[in-house]
């Protein structure tokens, strides 16, 4: 038999219908893997005993003909999403053992549709960071390293953990949350697909909050078909989070495999950095090559505002943080950390709590919002979201379907290598992603080459709101030029 592990979650869920394997049979395989890789550190916590009760109630109903769209599929899940009963941390220390006494809304509908968890993943501090650095935890490595090398890379972040145990095949799939590329960059760190839907698409309702107008969960998978089903059961409306919206949700595998004949695909002349590695130019032409030879018309487009969406991202993304942070104070739940009075009570505990880089954002979002600082930051740079969000507007208007670009501005990079002294170095690597969450759209991440050190890198493919099926269509196109990578194995 083929290692169970190395399926996708389609060939899995065929095999499941076939009873050519049985759930716990996968649920096993995957937890022996995960067993095997702690040295990655992608998963934080293991939930065996439950995945394999999962698992074997997901026989019973494969049996009976009554399974859902996922069951029996093990899945690993980022730490930010609450799960009841099983310690969730968002990665900080400051949230010490807390167990949730509910359930996020989106894992509650992959638990609805009958899969199963595997454990809690890593993901950087309140998923503030780009390289899964940021963990109270510790650091996860990526699955990939550099031809003739045994650096250990970073896997991306926030949503590392994930990226990385889907990548080495410790879970089918994993959720993850994206604020300004938090799946995307991940995704083409490790030659995983990662889907950041439409804002408002899946429900954030349970999901540790970092900044409330740009988060989004979404998946992380083995292959674009894979993140079309992971989607269509973790979206839907939800009247717990009023940001949530109500329209009917697709069938995004029926997309796969749709044809792109006149399709107008778009390509930003203003993604075209400034000493922009020659790599990363000549994927991006590869990828308009693959998209025009399957029927699609490439079109150039201007979106002039791009240049200011990182600065603009770095006032509204740590505003909203600070804001949110601010119930993490030592007196309901978490850690506490005792004072002489109430203030200080505060102080000590979130001094304690907090790692240093969610400090630096929460001090650069609460001076953003003081009197005399409001308007001529976080006022200004709501407006330029405005007109980020109106040159997106503007191109699809223009009859484009998508907007392709590079997803990161290199490959991985090694754990240490960037951001210790300029904080700024590691924000730039959101260079290619923010824009999408500013203006609240689709944006997919798909493996697509090589660089010159065996090290995967991703195209991007940017949608219209709500059009996420587009995107999959656009992406499986990618996927069967490029082909599937895999990383050998070290771990």
């Amino acid at each position: 038999m083929t290692d169970l592990t190395s399926l996708t979650l389609a060939e899995a869920r065929k095999g499941l219908a076939a009873k050519t394997f049985t759930s716990l049979e996968l649920t096993d395989a995957h937890l022996s893997a995960i067993e095997a890789a702690r040295a990655l550190n992608a998963f934080i916590l293991e939930t065996p005993d439950q995945a394999r009760a999962m698992a074997r109630e997901a026989d019973i109903k494969i049996g009976k003909g009554d399974g859902g769209p996922l069951a029996g599929i093990p899945l690993g899940i980022k730490d930010l999403f609450a799960t009841r009963g099983v310690r969730t941390t968002a990665c900080s220390k400051i949230l010490g053992n807390f167990v949730p006494t509910y359930e996020s809304t989106v894992t509650s509908q992959l638990w609805r549709d009958g899969a199963v968890m595997l454990g809690k993943l890593n993901n950087d501090e309140f998923a503030m960071g780009s390289s899964n650095e940021t963990s109270c935890f510790g650091p996860v490595g990526n699955p990939w390293r550099r031809e003739g090398s045994n650096t250990t890379l970073v896997p991306g972040g926030s949503s590392g953990g994930s990226a990385s145990a889907v990548a080495a095949l410790l879970c089918m799939g994993a959720t993850a949350t994206d604020t300004g590329g938090s799946i995307r960059q991940p995704a083409a760190f490790t030659a995983t697909v990662g889907i950041k839907p439409t804002y408002g698409r899946c429900s954030r309702w349970g999901i540790v909050a970092f900044a409330s107008s740009l988060d989004q969960a979404g998946p992380i998978a083995r292959s674009v078909r894979d993140a079309a089903m992971l989607l269509r059961s973790m979206a839907g409306h939800d009247p717990k989070d009023t940001t949530s919206v109500d329209i009917a949700v697709p069938d995004y595998e029926a997309a796969i495999g749709k044809s792109v004949k006149g399709m107008r695909i778009g390509i930003p002349k203003e993604y075209r950095l400034d000493g922009m590695p020659a790599e990363i130019e000549k994927l991006w032409e590869a990828g308009a090559a693959w998209l025009r030879s399957a029927g699609a018309e490439l079109v150039e487009v201007s979106l002039p505002h791009t240049k200011y969406a990182l600065p603009a991202y770095y006032i509204v993304a740590p505003a909203e943080a600070s804001s949110n942070l601010a119930r993490y104070d030592g007196v309901r739940y978490g850690l506490r950390e005792q004072g002489r009075n109430i203030t200080e009570l505060y102080e000590n505990t979130r001094a304690e709590g907090f790692g240093a880089e969610v400090k630096r954002r929460v001090m650069i979002g609460t001076y953003v919002l003081s009197a005399g600082y409001y308007d001529a930051y976080y006022l200004r740079a709501q407006k330029v979201r405005t007109l980020i969000k109106k040159d997106f507007e503007d191109c699809f208007a223009k009859g484009v379907d998508a907007i392709l670009t590079p997803a990161t501005p290199s490959a991985a990079f090694g754990i240490g290598e960037k951001g210790g002294a300029d904080p700024v170095e590691m924000y730039l690597n959101d260079i290619f992603t923010v824009t999408v969450n500013m203006a609240g759209l689709p944006g997919i991440a798909v493996p697509a080459g090589k660089d010159a050190q065996g090290l995967p890198l991703g195209l991007q493919l940017i949608g219209r709101p709500f059009d996420e099926e587009t995107l999959f269509s656009l992406g499986e196109v990618i996927e069967q030029a490029a082909g599937r990578f895999t990383p050998e194995r070290w771990w």
